[in-house]
């Protein structure tokens, strides 16, 4: 019996470099001016039904085998991480030209070792044998979850560190669903989970945008007088399936108003730029793509609709961003030197920032993650940050804080300003209130993509976070 143990224990002892895949390695990355300091790995992750995750992984700059690891999902669903690893947290910075990497100053991998998951398959530069990609929640929680196994058996000496599941958009559906996976798994040393402006509650999402767009000023007091007389009795509104149909009018006119195609719905204090021509495709007033992350129920119907009456055009559907350009990712990430850098299978088509395919497919079977958030924290061994940018229209901030109210938690220190240091001093960045084992906060002037609005913010939250310190 002693040799199999001791086996077992050298196994877990493997230090950084004796057992990582060489062949993932990637050895000269375009658009860099000078060789990153820390190892880095791009290649495909093994999950269920002969899917292929693709995943890009930083190790830490400081030390890899002390530092946590983080696993990072952007939303959709049918986005990809990439744009995480690329535009907000990631260790460089793609440039405008689409040609140039920058060094990014508050990089999360300074102090931990992140995963950037290509996620469901269909997605960037993911697939599966089979190139079939109607999925839903339940098999992407159980796909992510198996491309996490596959990933601790390439990078076996990973096994032991402190881990982190975290993702914005609508990864607040993948991030607690996946989550409860791994709870499952002793084997994984999962520590909390991180979400930023994420999907939690459809209806909670849908009604609170009104509230948000009055408070912002999208409706004159006029307008917001004309919506309580035609929805609300006493103290109590409708804004979501009254039976009068002047309340209704009200609504429809509500949501109108705060769709307005120059309105940057994920910060609403940007302005709304578009990509360069042939890259946000254009299909005059029969669709306009609005990024998955940000639609109810009721929004995802309406917009099916309109991909099938584009599709009577016989023009292929772009899923570019509203008010984002990103004709600089696409441009990097299809450059053929990029591709082979990052060990893409050249049969793989062009990498876009969002499928089409994968979202209108996508089977949503959740419509909330409020038992999912109560199976997280009943025992009590897992920290939650929900934190939120407070200029996103997308999955406003309003909405999340009246979620996290509705999980009726104790709380331990009421709402406050929570402080980050600009160098010089203390500033305020935005506010926090801290319940058993789930922090809400706020980041000030923040947008749906909070590391990219506030990076040095955003990276003090972050580290906060992740070394258990208060807020």
């Amino acid at each position: 019996m002693m040799l199999p143990l001791l086996l077992c224990a050298l196994f877990l002892d493997v230090r950084p470099g004796e057992a990582v895949p060489e062949k993932d390695r990637i050895l000269n990355l375009p658009g860099l001016s000078n060789p990153p300091s820390f190892r880095q790995f791009s290649g495909y992750l093994d999950a269920s039904g002969g899917k292929k995750f693709h995943y890009w992984f930083v190790e830490c700059q400081d030390d890899p085998k002390s530092c946590p690891l983080v696993l990072w999902l952007n939303g959709g669903p049918g986005c990809s991480s990439l744009a995480g690893f690329l535009t907000e947290h990631g260790p460089f910075l793609i440039q405008p030209d689409g040609q140039t990497l920058k060094d990014h100053e508050y990089s999360w991998n300074k102090i931990a070792n992140v995963i950037y998951l290509e996620s469901p398959a269909g997605v960037g530069f993911s697939y599966s044998d089979d190139k079939k990609y109607r999925i839903g929640d339940a098999q992407v929680a159980q796909d992510n979850y198996m491309a996490l196994k596959d990933f601790f058996r390439l990078y076996p000496e990973f096994v032991g560190n402190d881990f982190y599941i975290t993702g914005e958009s609508y990864a607040g559906f993948y991030v607690p669903a996946l989550a409860l996976e791994v709870t499952k798994d002793s084997s994984i040393n999962l520590k909390g989970l991180a979400i930023g402006n994420g999907v939690t509650d459809y209806t909670i999402n849908h009604y609170s945008l009104i509230y948000f767009a009055y408070y912002h000023g999208l409706f004159d007091t006029k307008f917001w007088s004309h919506l309580e007389d035609a929805c609300c009795e006493t103290a109590v509104c409708n804004f979501l399936d009254s039976p009068g149909l002047f309340c209704n009018l009200a609504i429809r006119l509500a949501h109108f108003k705060t769709r307005n195609s120059k309105l940057n719905i994920y910060n609403l204090y940007q302005p709304c730029v578009e990509g360069e021509p042939g890259e946000i495709r254009d299909y005059g007033d029969h669709i306009k793509a609005y990024h998955p992350g940000t639609l109810s129920i009721q929004s995802h119907s309406e917009f099916s609709k309109r991909l099938k009456d584009a599709s009577r055009f016989n023009k292929p559907i772009s899923m570019g961003v509203p008010c984002v350009n990103d004709t600089d990712l696409s441009t990097y990430l299809n450059n053929p030197d990029v591709r082979s850098a990052l060990h893409i299978p050249q049969s793989l088509p062009q990498w876009e920032i969002c499928n089409e395919y994968v979202f209108s497919n996508f089977k949503r079977e959740l419509v909330n993650v409020h038992d999912q958030y109560l199976q997280l924290l009943k025992e009590k061994k897992y920290r939650i940050l929900v934190f939120s940018g407070d200029a996103d229209m997308a999955c406003n901030f309003l909405g999340i804080e009246w979620f996290v109210n509705g999980l009726d938690l104790e709380v331990e220190e009421p709402y406050h300003a929570w402080m980050y240091h600009d160098g010089t001093e203390l500033q305020i960045g935005g506010f926090a209130k801290q319940y058993a084992n789930l922090t809400l906060i706020t980041v000030k002037g923040a947008g749906h993509m909070v590391p990219t609005d506030k990076p040095l913010e955003s990276f003090q939250m972050f580290g906060r976070f992740i070394n258990n310190e208060p807020f």
